[in-house]
């Protein structure tokens, strides 16, 4: 199909008050193009030069999301790195979902400290449940890895970050798999209070088993050193997403011959091409489901809350490249159930929303 890559290069943001802005080249559908341009956020005026191309494409997805993306020679080798880890996503997502805790046997145990056969029980019902918490921790070693490895290849030089999401169309759709995964297992992990109440009592109890010098099944499966590790993890509200935006600090402070605008630019491109997705109704018209629009949503709030970390001043400030009010009026538009969890997460794990330079406005969007 048809599919229009509308490429702007000068616009005035009111505000900001600046003038022309850097090139920008958003690939959207040609059904976009008018709310785009008559979004009141931009005006453009008669002097400007105003491009409008087509892309014959065969892909209906943007280039973040194209779901039948396939990897060329260049992107194969990071692809399959990252296809390995991403085949286990679902499972990961499936199992935590299925995560009921010990919370009855760990009660009995702690109600009758004096009956031996229910403190058996309770660390006999712990210590597996233990080890799938080792296993979430460790998926979350080898997601962070990933990461690592997309954003090498979606930032480097020659090309702009729009450039290799248009190249690479592949590795920017892992990318986007990973952060909807991201924002799953931590909408996941926060409505069940069951993982850390299991963590402590597991720790509680080997430390008690160490004083008596009684042998404990399932202490060489977590060590102490990996068992302060995951309590960290276990900790953070949102553990996937604090690996993630680490991980993304990290890379930007370890290439320091990179800008970091290759970092910054690749995360709101993907963020605004998320916005305008989900906010033009023709080109919304053509998910065919709506876990689809939840993608979308994951991925829009993920690519945010790593470009507030990254970015020197946040994506709230005036001269972030992230339409703020057009992404949270996005998400207030949804059904008020289904979008809370990636509400808070702008809320609670965001770097610079309580800035002085952030807006009132977009203060009590969030509020």
């Amino acid at each position: 199909r048809l599919r229009g890559a509308l490429e702007f290069k000068a616009a005035t943001h009111p505000a900001s008050g600046r003038g022309p802005c850097r090139y920008r080249r958003l690939f959207l559908p040609v059904s976009a193009r008018p709310q785009l341009c008559s979004n009141p956020e931009w005006k453009f005026h008669a002097e400007d030069d105003v491009e409008v191309k087509l892309d014959r494409r065969t892909r209906t997805e943007s280039p973040a999301l194209a779901e039948d993306a396939q990897p060329t020679e260049s992107e194969k080798e990071i692809y399959n790195q990252v296809n390995v880890v991403l085949k286990d996503a679902e499972g990961i997502l499936e199992d935590l979902q299925s995560y009921r805790g010990a919370g009855h046997e760990i009660r009995e145990a702690i109600q009758h400290p004096a009956d031996e056969k229910l403190q058996e029980k309770a660390w006999g019902a712990v210590v597996p449940l233990v080890g799938k918490l080792k296993t979430f921790y460790e998926f979350s070693q080898r997601l962070e890895a990933a990461l690592r490895g997309l954003l090498g290849a979606l930032t480097s030089t020659p090309y702009s970050p729009t450039q290799h999401l248009e190249r690479e169309q592949a590795l920017a759709k892992q990318f986007a798999e990973i952060l909807h995964f991201t924002l799953r297992f931590d909408e996941l992990k926060m409505t069940n209070p069951a993982i850390q109440n299991d963590f402590s009592y597991y720790r509680r109890t080997l430390s008690r088993m160490r004083i008596n010098n009684v042998p404990a099944e399932g202490e060489n499966e977590v060590n102490n050193e990996l068992a302060n590790r995951m309590s960290l993890f276990y900790a953070e509200a949102t553990p996937m997403l604090k690996t993630l935006s680490d991980a993304t600090t990290k890379f930007v402070s370890e290439n320091k011959n990179l800008p970091i605008e290759n970092t910054t630019d690749c995360l709101s491109t993907m963020a605004s091409v998320c916005r305008v997705m989900l906010e033009t109704p023709e080109y919304r018209s053509r998910f065919t489901n709506e876990e689809t629009v939840s993608f979308c949503l994951r991925v829009m709030v993920g690519v945010i809350i790593l470009y507030d970390h990254v970015h020197p001043v946040g994506a709230f400030a005036k001269t972030s490249k992230i339409d703020m009010k057009g992404c949270i009026k996005v998400l207030k538009d949804q059904p008020p159930n289904s979008v809370e969890g990636l509400l808070n997460a702008l809320r609670y794990t965001t770097k610079h929303l309580n800035d002085e330079t952030t807006s009132k406005q977009i203060k009590s969007m969030l509020q």
